[in-house]
């Protein structure tokens, strides 16, 4: 029987809302400069608050103060500029999470499933240096799926017939239910858990945590 680890990424793996926030401010000032001038900024709480969400609604916290329409006509350049920037600026991985995950790929496969855009995860594992050890990896960006069917559409194509699903959210944990795989709740990420489930306070507790 295969199994496997799937990973929520933001508030699990890493934090990178300072990093997204610089880069979306940037391509505004760079790119918009009357919507700038107008004072429309991207703040690092208005990311956090939004982290989690799909990208047709992160997109309009971010860009709240612009209407509808500019949300829409700047999600695309605003989402590839924010992957580039992460790219090459990186963000905030969490204490022990590249050491912990390489010493669990020997083991189990890993994977990443997130409600980010398309090339988001990717920027996150190159770098990180993870290319080897996650195998693979769903996006709302790429499927425009929720999170449930991405971890269903992950788990089809990899053949697991047994997975969990790590994460720091009440959204996370209602994913991992609607999907129908158990639920660990990383405890020091961005968010709480409604729900009498395994607490991760390090992500090194996988290490040590009878996980199937």
């Amino acid at each position: 029987m295969k199994k496997g680890i799937i990973f929520d990424l933001d508030g699990t793996l890493w934090d990178s809302c300072a990093g997204i926030a610089a880069a979306w401010d940037e391509y505004v000032r760079l790119y918009e400069p009357d919507w700038y001038a107008k004072g429309v900024r991207v703040r690092e709480e208005t990311v956090r608050a939004a982290c989690g969400k799909t990208m047709d609604i992160f997109t309009a916290m971010l860009l709240h103060q612009l209407p509808e329409s500019e949300q829409k006509r700047l999600y695309e350049p605003c989402c590839s500029y924010e992957v580039e920037y992460l790219k090459h600026h990186g963000g905030n991985v969490y204490p022990d999470v590249i050491e912990t995950l390489k010493e669990l790929s020997k083991t189990i496969p890993l994977y990443i499933v997130s409600n980010c855009q398309e090339g988001y995860i990717q920027a996150f594992v190159s770098w990180a240096g993870l290319e080897n050890v996650i195998l693979d990896t769903e996006d709302y960006g790429t499927t425009g799926k929720m999170k449930a069917e991405n971890i269903r559409l992950l788990m089809e194509r990899n053949h697991l017939e047994e997975a969990v699903y790590v994460g720091d959210t009440q959204g996370d944990y209602e994913s991992a239910k609607a999907a129908g795989i158990p639920f660990i709740f990383a405890a020091y990420g961005f968010g709480e858990v409604d729900a009498e489930v395994p607490v991760l306070k390090s992500i090194r507790d996988l290490l040590t945590m009878h996980i199937f």
